[in-house]
């Protein structure tokens, strides 16, 4: 009789934890969960999900929560995050069912669920066992066992060769200076090849830019000729982060990255073939978000 009462004790509490954590909180428990009866043919050849800028709310999904006993704060900046660790993956028993961020999951999607990364936010994962990398919009929360740092779709774990369990992989998230920096060349891929080029400018820029340091390279697009802006200097990253984000959702700029230079790290945009287009973009800038840039020439 007290196993049954502690045992609904344990029930009640999981019970009001996953009802505090939301609509995308997950048990791990072993067996409840697989593949349908008969997937659909074709499945590892479904493309990459394609990057793209998506608004980051403060709000919904991206609200402090707690899942499991433990607290977690969702990161509301723009910023690289790299991690390494176990990968788990969810099917059937969720597939229909709402995701974190409202989207009903669909397990056959490139998508995958990260306890605080932005939502929505895109990351490259990597199975160093095989080599197979893949490229999913993160829309989910989860998982909440230690050692595991994402939790994949059926499609996204077959895709890596990791159905059968659960494995070790590495992932970094792709920012949005990343993500214009790969769509910048795609109209010429597509001028040259067709749409289908361009997607594939896209996502093969994506993972090139994946690959980079959080700062430029001395010979990288910030050294760029031409007419920049400086928005803001900070001593610290996410504050810096936090403006190059508005500056991109709310301004209509073409380019803004963060670069760390002098113990501070820098919001530069650009750049502009004149200097009349420059000052027409920090005009934009003022009367958008109240930011006063200053004007860079570089040659």
């Amino acid at each position: 009789m007290q196993h049954r009462r502690r045992a609904a004790h344990v029930v009640a509490a999981l019970a009001a934890t996953l009802a505090l954590a939301g609509c995308a909180t997950r048990a791990p428990r072993p067996g409840a969960d697989g593949p349908e009866a008969r997937p659909p043919s074709g499945l590892e050849r479904t493309p990459d999900a394609v990057p793209r800028i998506e608004p980051i709310r403060s709000s919904g999904p991206n609200k402090p929560y707690e899942a499991f006993g433990r607290s977690y704060v969702p990161v509301l900046a723009d910023l690289p995050m790299a991690q390494s660790g176990l990968a788990s993956w969810y099917g059937r028993k969720y597939h229909g069912r709402s995701t974190a961020s409202g989207e009903p999951y669909d397990m056959y999607a490139m998508t995958a669920a990260h306890p605080t990364m932005p939502l929505p936010s895109y990351a490259r994962v990597r199975n160093p066992a095989n080599g197979s990398e893949v490229v999913v919009r993160v829309n989910d929360r989860g998982p909440f066992v230690d050692g595991r740092v994402i939790d994949l779709s059926y499609t996204a774990a077959l895709r890596l060769g990791l159905l059968r369990g659960v494995a070790p992989v590495q992932l970094r998230r792709i920012t949005n200076a990343e993500i214009l920096a790969a769509a910048a060349a795609a109209p010429a891929a597509e001028a040259a090849a067709g749409p289908s080029a361009a997607t594939a400018a896209v996502t093969d820029a994506v993972a090139t830019a994946a690959s980079l340091p959080d700062s430029p390279a001395p010979d990288g697009p910030l050294q760029a000729a031409g007419f920049w802006l400086q928005l803001g200097a900070f001593r610290a990253r996410d504050a810096a982060a936090a403006l190059q984000q508005r500056a991109l959702l709310e301004a209509d700029l073409p380019w803004a990255a963060v670069r760390e230079e002098e113990g501070l790290f820098r919001v530069q945009a650009g750049p502009w073939a004149t200097r009349a287009e420059a000052q027409a973009a920090a005009e934009r800038l003022h009367s958008r978000i109240g930011v006063v840039a200053y004007l860079l020439e570089r040659r």
